[in-house]
């Protein structure tokens, strides 16, 4: 089929629309990853600061606490797992790794596996593999969001744990990457047993003066504990909603070159038609008037033979 030039001027006009849709949010995703990342950079302080607090608590409690700890590895083993996915497309296989990750990871743990989601991607990806999340929650959109979906995300697993119905509890999210952009992890999040005691043990404190926990040494631990998985699952929210921004800003990034090289192509199949279609009026006026003239008329072809 033909084109005419008002058929391909619309579609350069519509390929304009859509790449300047495009470069808009391409600028919104390039802003949210750098609130994301900033975030988990002013986490990384403070955990580091809970896990100094840790280290000292533990220290100060002695070896009766490696020992309730280790006490509780005996029990039957129940898992849990949160998977972090999104809510929107425009991600390339974004929620496709983290899923494909998570799956494979789960199969190889003995048992079955209570999973939890966030974003609807990610569970439909789920249920097609034949693992039904029990809860899915929306993914949130800022920063300040990621505060109230940590605090109930706890508060499910606190329960289930007092109940006797999760032991293990994983976190499968994507961590920004460099080169490749971001990579699936997997973080253990439960149990607090011995060996997790032992590693906080092993942090020194990073100067030569003796640190020493003021009041209530088990209400400190506890308080320190429950920030540590605080910070765990915020920061693997927001690493989560930094890698997912990355992924939209390149798959951004292909479409804006793509809707380029396809205006390029209709720009120059427009200029062409154009040019076609003056070259046809310029001989149809000529030919006329050698016409009117009584002069033999002259072809276009024969004209341009002679003319080279």
């Amino acid at each position: 089929m033909t084109e005419s030039t008002i058929s391909l001027r619309r579609k350069i006009d519509s390929c304009n629309d859509l790449q300047s849709v495009v470069r808009t949010m391409k600028a919104m995703a390039a802003a949210s990853i750098g609130q994301y990342e900033r975030s988990v950079l002013a986490l990384g302080d403070y955990y580091r600061t809970v896990e100094l607090g840790l280290g000292t608590c533990l220290r100060q409690l002695g070896p009766d606490a490696l020992r309730t700890a280790e006490k509780g590895t005996n029990e039957e083993q129940r898992t849990g797992a949160i998977v972090f996915g999104s809510d929107q497309g425009l991600v390339g296989r974004f929620n496709e790794l983290v899923v494909d990750f998570a799956v494979q990871t789960l199969s190889a743990i003995p048992g079955p596996a209570q999973i939890w989601v966030v974003g609807e991607r990610a569970q439909a990806l789920l249920d097609d593999a034949d693992r039904a999340p029990e809860g899915t929650w929306p993914v949130p959109g800022s920063i300040q969001t990621i505060g109230p979906l940590v605090r109930e995300l706890l508060v499910k697993s606190a329960a289930l744990h007092d109940q006797g119905r999760l032991t293990e509890l994983h976190l499968f999210y994507n961590r920004p990457a460099a080169g490749t952009g971001y990579a699936p992890v997997r973080q253990r999040l439960l149990p607090l047993d011995g060996a997790w005691l032992r590693q906080s043990l092993d942090i020194a404190w990073p100067t030569d003066k003796l640190a020493e926990v003021l009041g209530h040494r088990v209400a400190t631990l506890r308080a320190l504990v429950h920030e540590y998985l605080f910070i765990s699952l915020f920061r693997a929210c927001a690493e989560s909603l930094a890698s997912e921004n990355a992924s939209r800003l390149a798959a951004m990034e292909r479409a804006d070159k793509n809707i380029a090289e396809l205006r390029d192509g209709f720009e120059e199949a427009f200029r062409r038609l154009r040019q076609s279609g003056i070259d046809e009026e310029l001989f149809d006026v000529v030919f006329g008037f050698e016409a009117l003239t009584d002069r033999p008329p002259v072809r276009p072809a024969e004209r341009r033979a002679t003319s080279s």
